[in-house]
């Protein structure tokens, strides 16, 4: 595990467009219902327009072939901008071949993209939150998310 947020941290590091980009993992390699991750950012340039992606980490032993995804953004005072359910796609469905980019073994990195060329209206803090949003309250083989933001390239 460790050798994968250093790989993402070298690599992230070479990026220009980042704003920011954090991941947390889970315990047990799976995603509890009760485990919502949530990641605090700032924006400062308001002529510029941003990508929001989530960053998921899995491995085969997930069960499913896609997994839904609930975001909240919120302000710096608290008003919800912006929610939305997602759905990605991470092992094709006929074949189940693993998508998604792997170094190690059997780990899959997906970035899954929330919300593109947005908008901030005010300079300040921000707050995103994730939530698996399945049917099952334990998803085995989800081992990390995290949000990344970056600046939209012209």
């Amino acid at each position: 595990m460790y050798g994968f947020f250093l790989f993402v941290f070298t690599w992230a590091g070479c990026d220009s467009s980042r704003l920011y980009e954090t991941n947390t993992d889970f315990e047990d390699r799976s995603w509890k219902i009760h485990d919502t991750a949530q990641f605090e950012f700032s924006v400062r340039d308001l002529a510029l327009r941003y990508n929001l992606s989530c960053n998921l980490r899995n491995s085969l032993d997930y069960p499913y072939s896609r997994i839904f995804i609930t975001y909240h953004l919120h302000d710096s005072i608290g008003k919800e901008l912006e929610t939305n359910m997602i759905s990605a796609q991470l092992f094709d469905q006929k074949t189940g071949t693993p998508f998604g980019s792997s170094a190690i073994g059997d780990l899959y990195d997906h970035r899954i993209p929330l919300l593109i060329d947005y908008e901030f209206k005010q300079s300040g803090k921000y707050k995103v939150r994730l939530e698996q949003f399945m049917r099952k309250d334990t998803l085995p083989g989800i081992l990390a998310v995290g949000l990344r933001v970056e600046k939209r390239k012209p």
